[in-house]
């Protein structure tokens, strides 16, 4: 249940910035197979990226496989985030499944000591717009941590039902993974006419979000997460930098010759949004083990590919800075 208020700053504050969202290291088992948690890896991996300056940790979501991990896994790895972030930076951590079993992994990242929750959809079923606002109702009513609404999959809302949970004091942003601008246009629309502007923070979450951005941007949704920030963490600072200084020589070169190869590499292989980004962790090292099923690695000649797309954006980041 929620506990007493907190003070500070809102956690939708603290997100003007890239958003990192790590991978969950498993260790590899003699056949190969993804084995138990590897904290030691996702300590390593979470301290050399945040070196990089990311705006937040978003530990255990979808990069993060949050829907192969028990509740006991869960909470190490959420501990472990809020100890390499200091508090540097403000930790998300992931929840989702129904309310019931949601309500528990929010316990969890709470006694963790996370900052705030971004609320994945529900586990299978898509509601109707009356059980999606009941649904995340009952989600903010298990804990006092802030809360972020992830649009995506089964969970595609109204504008009316996200202006009804912007109600809700905890809950402070909303992401968009499902795409539709016109949507998003609506519900920004809603929520500022019924709470004034600023009520929420909105953030791309589409996967490479970095190629939808610009248009992101023209319906006032500036803040988004890079799944690049995992493995290649310079050539994603030097494109949000660029994008906020409106660099757009800078912008059209990195989305031309890294992104969109990128995003033509990931469509070879269902699940390649995670694994592939894993893939690309362990060319950057520390080695974060296999994903877990019902992912799969990704093919040999893929993660190949993806050395050269990632050389190819560096290529751009000298030839821009000659």
């Amino acid at each position: 249940m929620p506990s007493t208020p907190r003070t500070g700053p809102r956690l939708a504050d603290r997100l003007d910035g890239l958003l990192f969202f790590p991978v969950t290291p498993f260790r590899r088992e003699p056949d190969g197979r993804a084995g138990a948690v590897d904290l030691d890896a996702f300590t390593a991996h979470l301290s050399a990226r945040l070196a990089a300056g990311p705006a937040a940790v978003f530990a255990c979501c979808g990069t993060g496989e949050f829907a192969s991990l028990g509740l006991q896994e869960y909470a190490g790895c959420v501990r472990a985030a809020v100890r390499a972030a200091a508090g540097r930076v403000p930790v998300v951590a992931g929840v989702g499944y129904g309310a019931a079993l949601a309500g528990q992994f929010a316990g969890a990242a709470q006694a963790a000591g996370a900052n705030g929750l971004l609320v994945l959809p529900p586990y299978l079923v898509a509601g109707d717009p009356a059980g999606l606002r009941e649904h995340y109702r009952a989600v903010a009513g298990s804990t006092d941590l802030d809360l972020i609404v992830y649009q995506r999959g089964t969970a595609v809302f109204t504008p009316e039902v996200v202006a009804d949970l912007a109600e809700l004091p905890t809950v402070v942003g909303f992401k968009d993974g499902h795409g539709d601008l016109d949507l998003m246009q609506r519900i920004i629309c809603a929520v500022r006419e019924r709470h004034g502007a600023g009520r929420l923070r909105y953030l791309n979450g589409l996967p490479t979000a970095e190629m939808s951005q610009l248009a992101y941007r023209g319906i006032g949704v500036t803040g988004y997460s890079s799944a690049a920030f995992c493995f290649a963490p310079d050539l994603a600072t030097a494109f949000h930098r660029a994008y906020r200084a409106d660099d757009r020589e800078l912008v059209d070169a990195l989305l031309e010759h890294f992104y969109r190869p990128l995003v033509e590499l990931r469509r070879l292989g269902s699940g390649y949004a995670v694994s592939l980004v894993k893939a690309g962790v362990r060319l950057a090292g520390p080695d974060p083990g296999p994903v877990r099923p019902p992912l799969s690695d990704p093919a040999p000649e893929h993660v190949d590919r993806l050395a050269e797309v990632i050389s190819a954006g560096r290529r751009i980041l000298q030839e821009y800075a000659r």
